[in-house]
């Protein structure tokens, strides 16, 4: 039977398969991040709201699930012939993947959202569920450009997807392959301005158009 709370059980779990937040399946579907949002699900009167057969379809095409994939999730029977497509990061129970910053410039690591993508990952342990964060991973700090704050060897955990606000601590990549880590001084439609955690490295300003992606860190080993 096909009801409301099946549906939107069935899209957080395609979105899990993945290592996504539903903010995330939503991006990656290019649709709102905050299409899938639970606060979405229901509107100001408490009606449902039922996703878009529009919205589905993107979200199937951006996946590579079947029709028949998803409704096996809505059904919450085990669609034990699906596989991951290749190139997604398969979730892991107690570990998380991990990567040097060095790598992480190079192309093949994430996909268009961040999230990461591709072979060559090793995994770490992360202090608390893989489940209550999905799609976080791991970048070890290498050199000394983000001293005093972080070290050659500390462990970053970064959450892409999520809201950043001014002031946050960010990892982010440029087109051109440049990942760092800095501080959100400003963001807007067009432009993004950082803040250098080594003050012997400049601030840096950058077009929205020559960033791939930003994705906020949210703990480090320290």
């Amino acid at each position: 039977m096909l009801s409301h709370e099946r549906i939107w059980s069935a899209l957080d779990a395609l979105a899990e398969r993945h290592g996504l937040t539903a903010s995330g399946l939503a991006r990656r579907a290019g649709l709102d991040p905050t299409a899938f949002n639970k606060s979405k699900r229901h509107g100001a009167d408490g009606r449902d709201r039922w996703p878009s057969t529009e919205s589905l379809a993107k979200v199937l095409s951006a996946t590579g699930a079947s029709l028949d994939d998803f409704m096996a999730l809505v059904g919450g029977r085990p669609d034990s012939d699906s596989t991951i497509p290749e190139g997604a990061f398969p979730p892991q129970a107690g570990s998380i993947p991990l990567l040097g910053f060095a790598q992480a410039g190079s192309g093949g690591f994430f996909d268009d959202g961040g999230f990461p993508a591709g072979q060559g990952w090793d995994v770490v342990d992360f202090p608390a569920q893989p489940a209550e964060r999905p799609g976080v991973y791991a970048l070890e700090v290498q050199g000394d450009s983000m001293m005093p704050l972080y070290r050659d060897g500390d462990i970053l955990i970064v959450e892409p997807g999520a809201q950043i606000r001014r002031g946050d601590r960010v990892v982010v990549r440029s087109r051109e392959g440049e990942v760092m880590a800095k501080v959100l001084n400003r963001q807007s439609p067009r432009s993004v301005e950082l803040i250098s955690l080594n003050p012997d490295h400049p601030n840096r300003a950058f077009d929205l158009s020559e960033i791939d992606w930003i994705a906020r860190i949210i703990w480090a080993s320290q």
